[in-house]
């Protein structure tokens, strides 16, 4: 769940997760649908299907080698590496952001081989103690922006820092231009139901359509905004009353939408409308 996730966004999630999969044996159980809306509104969810499938994988019991552990779906050679060393003290080294920035620092070098650099600087006596202190470092020192020189206990050994670099390297990726997208979100309402279909932005998920064969368009109920990595959508949220409906469209009853896997701007929208409705 940390992964391009807040600490203080995962814990509440974290917490409900582990009440509800106490273990390997019911995470692997779980209907997907249940563990998508369990993960909902935390994006990524590759990542909940995932650890759903290492969860099968064990059969019961946590692998304690470096090949077991990096041969679970979903984990790389980083996640493998610091839970090998974290948790079973085996010599291998993590590499995650912060670690590069730290060792391409040491080094003056954008092409370092980090990894093969990162294995060569581990200690091989602590390793878990290593590479958390090497992640720390990166996390609150050697920071991307604003390197804290003055308070890092590698400055005199680091190249970086001797000609004056650190704050050049390593270089800036080259990010995508933003893209922004308008979109209309349709609410239509049957007594207690809400009409919803398969998201095409989610896999897995339940969206409010976009469009309605034959439809008739309502009241504009309010507008959001909504980010997924370099896409701004401006959602427009509209009331509508739907005349014939078939699949993939399929009627839910309202009190039990927090049962299913319901997309983040379905709920947006949804609450557009409750709070027009106060």
């Amino acid at each position: 769940m940390l992964q391009q996730t807040r600490v203080a966004a995962v814990i509440p999630y974290y917490e409900k997760f582990l009440a509800a999969y106490p273990d390997p044996a019911a995470l692997a159980d779980a209907p997907e649908p249940q563990l998508l809306a369990m993960w909902a509104g935390l994006g990524y969810y590759s990542r909940a299907r995932n650890v759903q499938r290492a969860a099968r994988q064990m059969a019961g019991t946590f692998p304690r080698d470096y090949d077991s552990i990096r041969a679970l779906a979903g984990v790389g050679e980083y996640t493998a590496a610091a839970v090998a060393s974290i948790a079973f003290g085996l010599p291998h080294a993590a590499v995650d952001g912060n670690v590069k920035r730290v060792v391409i620092r040491l080094t003056n070098n954008n092409d370092a081989e980090v990894g093969a650099i990162a294995e060569k600087l581990l200690d091989r006596r602590d390793p878990g103690r290593w590479n958390q202190a090497m992640m720390e470092l990166g996390a609150t020192v050697c920071l991307p922006r604003d390197p804290q020189c003055g308070a890092c206990p590698l400055a005199l050994l680091c190249e970086a820092h001797r000609h004056d670099r650190q704050r050049e390297i390593p270089s800036k990726r080259v990010k995508p231009d933003a893209v922004r997208l308008k979109r209309t979100l349709l609410i239509a309402r049957d007594g207690g139901r809400i009409l919803l279909t398969p998201s095409a932005r989610v896999k897995g998920f339940w969206d409010l359509p976009e469009k309605l064969p034959g439809a008739k368009l309502s009241s504009v109920v309010g507008e959001f905004r909504h980010t997924i990595t370099f896409r701004h959508y401006t959602f427009i949220v509209r009331q509508a009353k739907a005349t014939a409906v078939s699949k993939p469209f399929e009627w839910f009853d309202h009190r039990r939408l927090d049962e299913i896997p319901l997309s983040t701007t379905a709920k947006k929208a949804l609450r557009c409308l409750k709070e027009r409705d106060v």
